[in-house]
């Protein structure tokens, strides 16, 4: 008898290797943003391991060459009571078994199939295949039937899932013959309308954000009444959000012949300023006869404890706090150079091959959220062009950007031949970059000097358009435009290959992006505040290069404006030797003089929206008359390369 041991072994081990596992319904194309699509797959008996299968996704298009773009292993998963598994986005109800982030279905021409093997077996980029196929559903969403693909599955028919010209509510569901019929979406019942029919479990929250120090309730709701108590327990951790920062029970408990329960959950009000953070309800695992309607509820927790900066925002800028954290001598290498000279030195300083690095588009998030936090509220950013701030959370993270922000490209992408690859798509940290230099522009679709943090829509409406052809949104009151205008400028010199350039080229132009005029009016206008600085020193922290028209604004006037072909020539004088630089009186009555300056130097009166109103040469103690109406100004003293600003009452 023990000589029968191995081969019944082998009879089970082969019996689970060919047991039927079959595609059995798919809704590919859903809502607008396509956050409802699934696949459920069904096996021939129920809690059947999927050990060893793996799901994989043919792109059919043109571009896509019949290849895989997404693969799901399925080890570790088993079909429920009814031989079924979902796999889909916690917004489709029930809830899934296996979880997928919205919008990765693709619509057709198109396929799933499912194999033996693993997720490596399918690198993205393989070719649809037949061997070790157990599966496939070749599918259209009105398109015409693509016979490579299904030539390279063996499939003899391509499903249109829109037939009804009602695709965002229908799916391709398969009868038990093996054939396939189109109707309202089934998500985790057999499509037949037979099996156990499931009491689904769902909770509610009354709002969908709290402030911390708040309560709330969690209001959990049962289908059908239970015959026995029904226990569910929950968790809300994601994240840095933990156990130290809410009290309450965690669990909750239906009584038999009763329908729901409420849970109350306390936000502790601490003192840490840990950011706005979003918990995540979670319930746990239920009785088989039970599914979850809901699940992954996320709410937003509000913290009070919120920093503000010592300087101003872009709308109410400072000068003169934060300092340049540039090393020394840093722009030591351009005294003495002019016109291409200089320029080629200063591309040699910002693109230096070896020390500069570049990082990753998905990188660029957590960098906006340092560098463009908001001055006022440091658990938002600050958006340019609307001119606001907007909370870290509320990243676009669908095709839905309304009330979200993301990352917009100065510079922009088509204008420039920017692309990303794979590997864009991963946040790896400071710590780990590309190497990079001059002839790199690929790296300048994640180059955070030039990529701000915006209103995804306001950002949709600029499209690629040159700036002066875009001056913003209605209403705005121009505090980004010079900001925007030293982002062009340092592309132009950082890569080869990109120029700004006079008037609007066609917007079909690689490498070329207008209008320098406008830029220059616009950089001119708007010197450099501490928002400006802040966020170039922060930068300096991944990339290690900086932006010289930040640290330097007169460089622009030596490349592109009244100074070209001018020798550049940093005497030494230190920003330090500036500090001791005062206006005498102040207030004053129309006139001032200038006291403790270095040199022949240059002094610039801007009112607090940034324009110029006045620019004049300046030695020490020259008297000038101002003929300004009473008011607040900014006076900006410029001498060899440096500069700073003081602040001017005028009666």
């Amino acid at each position: 008898m023990k000589k029968l041991y191995p081969l019944l072994l082998l009879f089970f081990i082969s019996n689970m290797l060919t047991a039927q596992v079959v595609i059995n319904e798919l809704d590919s194309d859903t809502q607008s943003i396509d956050d409802l699509e699934f696949i459920e797959l069904k096996t021939d008996s129920p809690f059947q391991s999927l050990d060893g299968y793996v799901v994989v996704l043919f792109n059919g298009s043109s571009s896509g060459n019949n290849s895989s773009y997404f693969t799901f292993d399925l080890d570790s998963f088993t079909t429920n009571i009814n031989g079924t598994l979902v796999i889909g986005s916690s917004n489709v109800s029930p809830v899934p078994g296996a979880l997928i982030s919205t919008n990765v279905i693709q619509n057709g021409a198109d396929a799933v199939a499912i194999y033996q093997g693993d997720y490596f077996d399918f690198p993205e980029g393989t070719e649809a295949t037949t061997t070790n196929l157990i599966d496939a559903l070749v599918y259209g969403t009105g398109d015409s039937d693509d016979t490579d693909l299904m030539a390279l599955l063996g499939i003899s028919e391509q499903i249109d899932e829109d037939i009804h010209n009602n695709k965002e509510f229908e799916s391709i569901q398969r009868n038990n013959d093996g054939t396939y019929f189109v109707d309202t979406p089934t998500p985790g019942q057999l499509n037949d309308g037979s099996g156990v029919i499931l009491n689904g479990v769902a909770f509610s929250v009354p709002q969908n954000q709290y402030d911390e120090g708040d309560s709330f309730t969690i209001h959990f709701t049962i289908e059908e009444t239970a015959s026995t108590d029904l226990s569910i327990n929950f968790t809300l951790s994601n994240g840095t959000f933990d156990s130290n920062d809410f009290t309450g029970n965690t669990s909750v408990s239906i009584p038999a012949g009763q329908t729901s329960a409420d849970a109350q959950i306390t936000l502790i009000d601490d003192a840490d300023d840990e950011g706005d953070e979003v918990l995540l309800i979670n319930m746990g695992n239920l009785p088989n006869e039970f599914v979850e309607l809901n699940d992954h509820m996320e709410i937003r927790v509000v913290d009070n404890d919120f920093t503000v900066a010592a300087f101003g925002t872009p709308l109410n800028p400072t000068y003169a706090i934060v300092g340049s954290t540039q090393p020394n001598g840093y722009y030591s290498s351009l005294d003495g150079l002019a016109d291409t000279s200089l320029r080629q030195a200063l591309q040699s300083i910002i693109a230096e091959e070896g020390v500069v690095r570049a990082q990753t588009y998905a990188d660029i998030i957590a960098i906006l959220k340092e560098a463009d936090q908001n001055p006022e509220n440091s658990n938002e950013v600050w958006l340019v062009y609307s001119e606001q701030g907007m909370p870290k959370l509320d990243f676009q993270t669908t095709s839905d950007n309304t009330g979200t922000w993301n990352r917009e490209h100065c510079y922009p992408r088509s204008r420039g031949g920017f692309y990303s690859i794979d590997a864009d798509d991963i946040a790896d940290g400071p710590d780990i970059y590309w190497n990079t230099n001059a002839d790199s522009l690929r790296h300048g679709n994640s180059d955070a000097h030039a990529l701000r943090a915006a209103d995804a829509g306001i950002n949709s409406s600029r499209g690629n358009k040159d700036y002066g052809e875009y001056s913003g949104p209605d209403g705005n009151l121009g505090s980004f435009k010079g900001d925007v205008a030293r982002s062009v400028f340092y592309m132009a010199v950082r890569y080869n290959g990109l120029s700004v350039v006079s008037g609007n080229p066609d917007d079909s132009t690689v490498g070329a992006l207008g209008d320098l005029d406008v830029l220059l009016e616009w950089h001119r206008n708007d010197p450099p505040d501490d928002y400006e600085m802040n966020r170039n020193n922060i930068v300096y922290t991944w990339q290690y290069n900086r932006n010289p028209f930040i640290d330097q604004p007169d460089l622009v006037e030596y490349i592109w404006g009244n100074h070209v072909g001018d020798v550049w020539e940093q005497l030494g004088v230190n920003e330090s030797d500036l500090q001791e630089i005062s206006l005498f009186p102040n207030p004053s009555a129309g006139k001032i003089s200038v006291r403790g300056l270095p040199g022949k130097s240059v002094l610039e009166i801007y009112s607090l929206t940034g324009k110029r109103l006045l620019k004049s040469s300046v030695e020490n103690n020259s008297v000038l008359n101002l003929s300004l109406p009473s008011g607040i100004y900014l006076a900006k003293i410029s001498c060899d390369g440096n500069s700073t600003v003081k602040k001017l009452i005028v009666q």
